[in-house]
């Protein structure tokens, strides 16, 4: 009885006390980004222990005694904000409030948790709002899973792969063509002639914020889309002053095992030469660099420096500047075989062992500054100079040419080349808010590429007695092209601006907004402007024959010289002719203009708490012109594109529950060829020819897809996606019929199909500490896959049809090049914080791509297939203190063998292994 009457009057005074208390709820948004919802913003009612953080999506809900009270909302980084107000007992009163940034130092409240668009659960936190289906990867998972470039940065999410060798990524299957590149919302051009995006290798890092991947089409998107647009977001520093030194070093298996490592004559350390071929190239032997080979020692290494600061300005104002610059230098060397147009016997007409010499710097300057000029007006600019080489020396060893040159084998090719590409971007964005329904962005760019391939050296030397190779090796007379030196130039410039405007309309009981009308207008004035001079030393056949010069491959330079020249055994001649001929000296050339205009219009609505739904209608006006001068058209030719593109698309977002979303995206858009595609220009590699075709035109291309995402935690996620692609008029790259088996460009088929799913799951696996521990202790672990069946069909009357060119496809379909069927990321993490100031993070991660298509067979020959390849990579970090930090890396643990097979003849046509590679780095903070 006793127990019953404490128990009733133990109830009656927690519901007394209860009737005597009301709620506080609201969300908490930033200003700077147009009023996104801020996470872990700290809520505190002055002079009372009661508080609570905002969730991940923003919003907070306390239970405060009846009566006058001031709210404090908080966050580091930011301006505190106190908000008088009264409650009274039951009462729920709502209090939204948009914080700006702001250098301030909170006094009187003490903050646990931080956040940044560079945070992994900030990034989840804006997936799970938007209504479109999109994917980001921030800093601080990148410095986790060690990733110093923007490609290998994309590799670790759901479905994207990287070519061996390259930046260009594959996003389910579908290569460069298909992809978009842009930096803050606005394009860039590309460094390489034959693509349509820039290499993501020569992107560090040290700038990006984040790196956000629409898989499926955004109506703000340019429509020439159908894999990804891949928008880098630069650092925007907002906090108080900082500067930080880092210094790495190491090196590569490989590099460093190899007796000698061996770099060509001319280019720089640094990566900052242009070598100029000489005045009068063809009246005499002017040429100032070595042919020979020189040794260096191949130790990596990379310096960076990073630094910003923010201030006041006036009462709302608040000016902020970051700046990083750094420089990395990296060695490679890859021995194995080569084989070049296999026939449909398995004989290789090329067939060569070959040793390869790398040579990687990247030098990166960005500096921006972001102004807030009050909480309604921002202004931000950026400026990024990217200066990225590869200087490669490349020898090979064996048959040059089964029925001319070494048939028997003996035979010896050396090629260096160096390729430097200088990237300039400029950008000014704003956004400007004008009342509570109305806002407006925009961003304007001006961007330079310089692309150039100074002093390219070649020889072709074959045996004296193809019977005796003991006899030694003589320059080869086959072709004038066998021993050359070649200069290539690219500048691509390119202006850019986007607009759009927002204007929100009916509100809900809760006082906000469930319909957003969206008009914008997006312009790319793009030209470019391409030359290229090789220089042939053609070699007198009839002394060759007769008196021939035992070639010492440690000293070329004692063959081709002056001396040599004057005795009549070669001439210098272009595709133009010799000295003396009217403008021998005239370069191939092609110059193209792109423009685009386009215009767009989207509602969005929120039918109801759980249902927001876009429907968008984007119109674009292509024009893409392009005339040139080649060795293939040596009086020229030009050749015109026009297009208008209507592209419809939709997203649908169903919130099943407060923690889960169903989403739903479908588009059309299409697929443009790049100009160099479509020039006729020759362009020559050891063991293949590739040159354009002016009648290539567009694909139109159909996208959906409908993704299930499930958030158990701020820093969790589990999704499922299934999404197909509908092609029209694919293009590719194939051999055609012709004496060399030389490869173009074509309109292979009618259609082409991608159906796939996706998998992801992010998740802590154990935690030691509270949720509310300022020190954590934490395993965490990732994991995607993605699975995907495509296919095409080939038809060679289509091409006979709509070219001049032959094609004899093997079979009448096959896959989409460059597609894997299965893709795997997987990574495990410990983080251990000892205080404040130490810290331990150690990460493990795989990454493994099925078979992919790399050519399609022509003529009876079977496909070209990459083969499948997995690799490991383990990073370890550790903050010594406030000011030091260290960093380990091995990359490339399993060291597979890369390997590239002909189908059908079962023929290696390319292996090698790449060799683990070795880092360790240090940062020092000021």
């Amino acid at each position: 009885m006793k127990l019953k009457f404490l128990i009733i009057t133990l109830f009656t005074f927690a519901l007394s006390f209860a009737q005597n208390k009301g709620t506080v709820t609201g969300t908490i948004t930033d200003k700077d980004l147009n009023d996104e919802t801020l996470p872990f913003a700290s809520i505190v009612i002055k002079g009372t222990t009661i508080g609570t953080n905002t969730d991940e999506n923003g919003k907070y809900s306390l239970s405060v005694p009846e009566g006058s009270h001031t709210l404090i909302v908080a966050f580091l980084g930011y301006e505190n904000v106190e908000i008088p107000f009264t409650i009274k007992a039951g009462e729920t009163k709502t209090i939204n409030q948009a914080l700006g940034s702001t250098s301030v130092v909170l006094t009187d409240l003490v903050i646990e948790k931080t956040v940044s668009r560079e945070k992994e659960s900030t990034l989840l936190a804006e997936q799970k709002k938007a209504v479109e289906i999109k994917q980001n990867i921030g800093a601080q998972e990148l410095e986790r899973k060690g990733v110093s470039d923007v490609a290998t940065a994309v590799t670790k999410t759901t479905g994207i792969s990287k070519q061996e060798g390259s930046g260009s990524v594959y996003v389910r299957g579908l290569g460069d063509r298909y992809n978009m590149t842009t930096m803050n919302g606005l394009p860039l051009p590309s460094n390489n002639p034959s693509k349509k995006n820039i290499s993501l290798e020569i992107f560090s890092t040290d700038i990006v914020e984040y790196i956000g991947i629409d898989k499926t089409y955004y109506f703000k998107n340019y429509g020439d889309f159908s894999g990804a647009n891949i928008d880098i977001a630069s650092k925007n520093y907002k906090g108080n002053g900082f500067f930080e030194v880092g210094v790495g070093t190491g090196v590569s298996q490989n590099a460093v095992n190899v007796d000698n490592f061996y770099q060509q004559d001319g280019p720089a350390f640094s990566g900052f030469s242009n070598q100029e071929y000489p005045a009068n190239p063809l009246d005499a032997y002017n040429f100032t660099t070595s042919w020979d080979k020189h040794t260096v020692t191949p130790v990596n290494m990379s310096i960076s420096l990073k630094g910003g600061d923010s201030y006041d300005v006036g009462e709302e104002g608040r000016l902020s500047f970051f700046a990083t610059g750094s420089f990395d230098s990296e060695y490679s060397y890859r021995e194995g075989i080569a084989k070049g147009n296999v026939s449909n016997q398995g004989i290789a007409r090329k067939d060569f062992d070959y040793e390869s010499y790398t040579h990687l710097t990247n030098t990166t300057l960005m500096g921006n500054a972001n102004y807030k000029i009050n909480a309604d007006n921002n202004l931000k600019f950026n400026s990024l100079f990217v200066n990225s080489t590869s200087q490669s020396h490349d020898e090979f060893n064996g048959t040059i040419d089964i029925f001319d040159n070494a048939p028997n084998g003996g035979g010896f090719v050396r090629r260096s080349t160096f390729d430097r590409t200088s990237l300039y971007v400029n950008q000014l964005l704003g956004n400007h808010t004008f009342n509570e329904r109305t806002d407006i962005e925009w961003g304007t760019s001006y961007n330079v590429v310089k692309n150039v391939i100074p002093d390219r050296m070649q020889n072709t030397f074959v045996p004296i007695d193809n019977d005796d190779f003991s006899q030694g090796l003589k320059v080869s007379d086959l072709a004038t092209s066998d021993n050359h030196r070649y200069y290539q130039n690219l500048t691509e410039d390119e202006i850019a601006a986007n607009i759009s405007a927002n204007y929100k309309f009916n509100k809900d009981a809760d006082d906000n907004y469930k319909g957003k009308f969206t008009v914008g207008y997006s312009g790319r004035f793009k030209n470019t402007d391409f030359d290229a001079t090789q220089f042939n030393f053609r070699i007198d056949r009839q002394t060759n024959l007769v008196d021939p010069v035992q070639i010492d491959l440690n000293n070329i330079d004692g063959y081709f010289n002056q001396g040599n020249m004057d005795a009549g055994r070669f001439d210098i001649i272009t595709f133009r002719g010799s000295a003396g001929v009217p403008n021998a000296l005239d370069p191939q050339t092609y110059n193209g203009t792109q423009i685009i205009n386009a215009g767009y219009g989207a509602v969005e609505y929120k039918f109801n708490p759980r249902l927001t739904a876009i429907a968008a209608l984007r119109l674009e006006m292509i024009t893409q012109d392009i005339e040139w001068k080649t060795s293939l058209q040596p009086n020229g030719g030009d050749s015109s594109f026009e297009s208008t593109e209507f592209m419809p698309s939709t997203a649908i977002k169903y919130e099943l529950t407060e923690k889960q979303n169903l989403k739903f995206a479908a588009s059309k858009t299409y697929t443009l060829p790049q100009f160099k595609e479509r020039a006729p220009f020759q362009y020559e590699e050891v063991t293949q020819v590739t040159f354009g075709n002016p009648d290539l035109y567009a694909s139109t291309d159909y996208n959906a897809d409908i993704k299930w995402e499930y958030f158990p935690t701020a820093t969790e996620i589990i999704s499922f996606t299934a999404f197909g692609k509908y092609i029209q008029n694919p293009i590719n790259e194939v051999t055609v019929a012709s004496a060399t088996n030389d490869i173009s460009y074509v309109n292979t088929g009618d259609k082409a199909i991608a159906i796939g799913g996706e998998f992801e799951i992010r998740k802590d696996l154990f935690k030691f500490s509270g949720e509310d521990a300022i020190l954590n202790n934490i395993v965490s672990a990732g994991f995607n896959a993605s699975y995907m069946y495509n296919n095409q069909d080939f038809s060679s009357q289509k091409v006979s049809d709509e070219t001049n060119l032959n094609v004899g496809f093997t079979n009448t379909e096959g896959k989409l090049t460059g597609a894997s069927d299965l893709l795997l990321n997987a990574d495990i993490s410990y983080l251990n914080e000892f205080s404040e100031d130490k810290n331990l993070t150690a990460t493990l991660t795989y990454n493994y791509f099925s078979d992919r298509l790399y050519a399609i067979g022509t003529n009876t020959k079977g496909n070209i297939v990459d083969k499948a390849v997995g690799t490991l990579d383990f990073i370890v970090k550790s903050d010594l203190s406030k000011k030091f930090s260290i960093g380990l890396s091995v990359r490339n643990i399993l060291d597979p063998t890369v390997e590239r097979i002909q189908e059908d003849q079962d023929v290696i046509v390319a292996q090698y292994k790449k060799g683990m590679v070795f880092k360790v780095g240090l940062t020092y903070k000021l």
